[in-house]
């Protein structure tokens, strides 16, 4: 895997990214699911590489960027996302997000409508209430000798148990990747989604929109992306027989969603 590069944003905080394809190509950037680095895209980024020049970075407190204290925020997020494509000097991109990836999608769709050309939402929520569940996951991670256990939590939020059972060289990947998080990283990220509500405010994003569902999600259920799908204006609505990681349980069909969008 290539070197990551980094910027360095207006809090001071260096965010890691990578880029793969052409630099004519038409900017796609992907956003990843919170405990997750960028690594969490890589069976997509050679078929899409050859369609797009792929854009992907670690959100602050995860992978390769830093890790700031304290509770981050999902307009830091998004504003992180505004500053990486200011100073790489890109006016626009397609944006696709998953999970909490998601949640960025639909702030940027919001908030800085004029960056995006196409938006894709996977496996994400409006809302993931109530705050007090995540106040218990932000001291309980805290608290814990290390990752296992929070790793193991995510593993079988993420997968469907034929998969955890197999243990195959996907589930070790992600496995490792989890038990290598920052646990203030992880928390100050529990936070951003704990406070964010964009419930009635999707209802402003004004860009062509997919909204890709897991049937069997139980983080974010299908029924979060059924609200999302009704509340954004002519946003479409694919969903997959999946649990949350759509995109590395039904590559083949995730991929047929994706580019059948963009393309």
């Amino acid at each position: 895997m290539n070197e990551l590069d980094f910027v360095t944003v207006g809090d001071g905080t260096r965010i890691a990214y990578r880029i793969d394809g052409d630099a004519g190509k038409p900017v796609l950037m992907l956003s990843n699911s919170i405990a997750t680095t960028l690594r969490m895209w890589d069976m997509q980024v050679g078929e899409l590489s050859n369609h797009f020049r792929v854009l992907r970075y670690d959100f602050r407190g995860h992978g390769g960027s830093s890790v700031p204290a304290g509770a981050y925020s999902l307009d830091r997020l998004g504003r992180d996302v505004i500053e990486l494509l200011d100073t790489l000097g890109i006016e626009r991109v397609h944006f696709l997000g998953l999970s909490l990836g998601g949640f960025v999608g639909q702030w940027l769709g919001i908030h800085a409508p004029e960056r995006i050309e196409r938006l894709i939402l996977s496996n994400t929520s409006s809302y993931l209430g109530p705050a007090k569940q995540f106040d218990e996951r932000i001291a309980a991670v805290l608290q814990a000798p290390d990752m296992s256990e929070t790793a193991e939590m995510f593993l079988g939020n993420w997968f469907p148990e034929k998969m955890l059972a197999a243990n195959g060289p996907v589930i070790e990947e992600f496995r490792a990747m989890l038990l290598a998080i920052d646990r203030q990283g992880l928390a100050g990220l529990f936070a951003a989604v704990r406070d964010a509500d964009l419930r009635r405010t999707a209802a402003l994003i004004s860009r062509p929109t997919l909204v890709i569902a897991g049937r069997h999600d139980t983080v974010t259920a299908a029924s979060h992306s059924e609200l999302i799908a009704a509340t954004v204006p002519g946003a479409k609505l694919v969903v997959l027989p999946a649990v949350h990681l759509s995109n590395v349980e039904y590559p083949t069909e995730f991929m047929e969603a994706v580019l059948g969008f963009l393309r």
